[in-house]
């Protein structure tokens, strides 16, 4: 019957209306930033990006760095691709659709971040396919926009499906999506890869011209991503009838903790070369972890990063906390506290700092910016509340569609 699919569009649709009292304080919680962060972002489409600290010398700021950020955990999602559907481990097979639909809230806050950014939001359609001038393949812009939407459709297509199977009840068929899964593996690490190439390609700017950036940014993208769905499982599972097995979440630990020693590697290795080379170059690092010249906004910030990832990376390495929650948890916190200190203004605002002419201006995101950029998060963590809500009953089984070879009601 043509009627079934609207029909069960909006029996799905329904999900997201039902729940307890803690489900709706939550929406309202997100509902209420994203109303700030829109009142915030009417009066900088008002007054223009003056009303943010970004100026000549820092023209990259709060925005691009949480850019930079949530691209690192949408790519994230491939670190329970591969054990799932290359190894087959059943225990992360079981939940690697949540970690997908992360994926699709983080892109979806990657592009919000981007459109906040730009100060004449009407000119995006510059950046457009066919009606906009992309200047492909000159432009790594462009190849960022190709990766970004690439894998945003790749993880939102195999999610769609993988439910809309099981809500009919029937199983889906894996060489369907076992393309498009191996297909998201690269594709994951080329938006890292492509988003540390816009860094690397400003050759005016030493602090970013180094090859190890692309690694690093993989690395600390495998630490903070799965640090943050290791906590929203737990809560899936608190809230939800969906038995999500130990052994996933210890599995998943020790994967983060292989990845956070890479990345305090390259870490050490980046220091190392900036300190004893002792070149003009290393005065963006000096200033990021030392000060310069009496400058030092960003240096207790830093040090408190490296306090939080070092500390997680050793929680994390370790049996008899990586398999306690509340140690796990704890280092959950500090890596993505760590980490988004680290790759978000540790990284875009010192390749300013010092500027090409020597100048340094110590920016600070205003209040303005960090109301935006709340509501640019309230809006990624509303869409996944909701992809999540629909999720789960179709996922247990509590909601299952009415087909023509099966008349009974949808439950």
């Amino acid at each position: 019957m043509p009627a079934y699919p609207i029909r069960n569009f909006f029996i799905a649709l329904k999900e997201i209306t039902r729940g307890n009292k803690y489900y709706f304080m939550w929406v309202g919680f997100l509902l209420t930033c994203i109303t700030i962060g829109l009142i915030a972002y009417a009066g900088q489409l008002k007054d223009g990006l003056i009303v943010t600290n970004m100026r000549d010398q820092v023209s990259w700021g709060y925005y691009i760095s949480n850019f930079t950020f949530m691209v690192g955990v949408a790519a994230a999602a491939v670190l329970l691709v591969v054990p799932a559907y290359i190894y087959n481990f059943k225990p992360i097979k079981e939940i690697v659709l949540f970690g997908e639909l992360m994926a699709v809230s983080a892109i979806t806050m990657c592009i919000l971040f981007v459109m906040v950014d730009v100060g004449r939001v009407e000119r995006l359609w510059h950046l457009l396919p066919v009606i906009g001038i992309l200047n492909f393949p000159a432009s790594m812009l462009t190849w960022d926009i190709i990766v970004l939407n690439g894998y945003f459709m790749i993880n939102l297509c195999v999610s769609l499906y993988v439910l809309y199977k099981m809500a009919h009840g029937t199983v889906y068929n894996e060489k369907f999506i076992k393309p498009l899964i191996i297909l998201s593996i690269p594709w994951a690490v080329s938006i890292h890869t492509v988003t540390a190439f816009l860094f690397i390609g400003m050759s005016s700017r030493p602090f970013w011209n180094a090859g190890i950036l692309a690694p690093r940014f993989l690395a600390s993208a495998f630490c903070s991503g799965p640090a943050l769905m290791l906590i929203v499982f737990q809560i899936v599972r608190k809230v939800s009838k969906i038995d999500i097995d130990n052994k996933a979440i210890f599995k998943i630990g020790e994967l983060v903790a292989y990845a956070m020693g890479i990345n305090l590697f390259l870490f050490g290795a980046e220091f190392y070369k900036e300190f004893y080379s002792a070149t003009s170059h290393a005065a963006h690092m000096e200033y990021l972890y030392f000060g310069l010249h009496e400058h030092t906004t960003l240096v207790p910030y830093m040090w408190t990063a490296f306090a939080f990832n070092l500390t997680a990376f050793f929680l994390f390495l370790l049996p008899k906390t990586r398999e306690n929650f509340i140690t796990l948890n704890l280092a959950c916190v500090l890596i993505i506290t760590g980490v988004y200190i680290e790759k978000g203004m540790g990284l875009t605002i010192p390749g300013f700092v010092p500027g090409v002419l020597g100048e340094i201006y110590e920016y600070f995101p205003t209040i303005t910016e960090r109301l935006v950029s709340l509501g640019v998060i309230a809006t990624g963590g509303l869409v996944y509340t909701l992809l999540v809500k629909l999720a789960i009953p179709i996922y247990t089984g509590e909601l299952r569609f009415q087909t023509k070879d099966s008349p009974t009601k949808p439950v």
